[in-house]
């Protein structure tokens, strides 16, 4: 009886729970679902923006434009056809990798100084965060300014401290620009991870840090016996969470670097080709493939760091 009564409550319970969280779907599906459906089946399209009306379907044609094999003059071309294309996403994976990377270890770092108590420190928290609070485009011109090779203060600075012979088109170089746009990036996002690693650093209980103190065990040890693997679920989070937003960064690209092969990550080639070479139907099918990308490295990232925790 009371293992039917425990079935017959949490049937209720399910029932309920969509049912609140039935509003949110619907309007879920009309403004994400229905639209990534819609770019999903113009990928397999030769739609044009000039006429939209004409769209005929010619199944996989758009992304056999980059894997497909081909010869050219009797010489061998290989897989990777549109070059373009794959530079944008090895520039993408490269930002991704060194940003998120960098932005959890400062962000960690931040975290664990916040954590501690000290004067005035709701004062610095609040400080910590004006950078990610920042919008994006709004920090990227203010850092174009600053990297300018003319009248920018990087190269002002720099020239004065003796760090530099002679200014530096930082953004406008192509051994320097995306090293630029990955600090910009840092400079801006590990505020947002050391917010998210605080969350986590606070749910610890004080009393085995007190435990830990009573036993002898150095800060050093304690950090990486106690609070890192207590820290680690929130640390998960942000990561993945950083990793979305990273591997679909477009606004700061665009406005440091506009039109820069050497910077252009999947996100630019997504709009310029579905915007400013009105190749509609090429762009859709490669926000499918940015979609399928950030999907798959999201889930796998999911499994591999689930199986670490357990």
């Amino acid at each position: 009886m009371t293992a039917s009564r425990g079935r017959t409550i949490g049937a209720q319970r399910r029932r309920a729970a969509l049912l609140f969280l039935a509003p949110m779907l619907l309007v879920l599906a009309f403004v994400a679902g229905w639209p990534l459906l819609r770019s999903i089946w113009f990928g397999f399209t030769n739609a044009s923006l000039s006429d939209p009306g004409s769209a005929e379907w010619i199944g996989f044609g758009n992304y056999l434009e980059w894997l497909s094999y081909g010869e050219n003059d009797g010489e061998w071309t290989g897989l990777l056809v549109d070059a373009e294309w794959w530079r944008a996403v090895w520039n993408t994976l490269v930002f991704t990798f060194v940003t998120v990377s960098v932005e959890t270890m400062l962000g960690l770092v931040v975290a664990l100084v916040l954590n501690v108590r000290f004067p005035l420190r709701g004062l610095v928290r609040a400080a910590v965060l004006v950078p990610w609070a920042i919008p994006t485009v709004v920090s990227a011109k203010m850092w174009a300014w600053m990297l300018n090779d003319q009248f920018g203060i990087i190269n002002d600075i720099g020239m004065k401290l003796g760090l530099l012979s002679a200014p530096v088109a930082w953004v406008a170089s192509a051994d320097t620009a995306m090293i630029a746009v990955m600090l910009v990036d840092i400079w801006k996002s590990t505020p947002f991870m050391a917010l998210l690693i605080l969350a986590g650093l606070q749910t610890i209980p004080e009393d085995i840090y007190e435990a830990a103190r009573i036993d002898g065990v150095s800060p050093l040890r304690t950090f990486w016996r106690v609070t890192l693997p207590l820290a680690a679920p929130a640390i998960l989070v942000a990561v993945i969470f950083r990793a979305l937003d990273a591997l679909r960064v477009f606004d700061i690209i665009y406005v440091l670097t506009p039109n820069s092969a050497d910077t252009q990550t999947m996100s630019v080639f997504v709009q310029q080709n579905l915007f400013q070479f009105d190749q509609f139907a090429y762009g859709s099918a490669a926000s499918t493939l940015l979609f399928l990308v950030i999907a798959f490295i999201t889930l796998g990232y999911i499994r591999v760091a689930r199986l670490n925790l357990d």
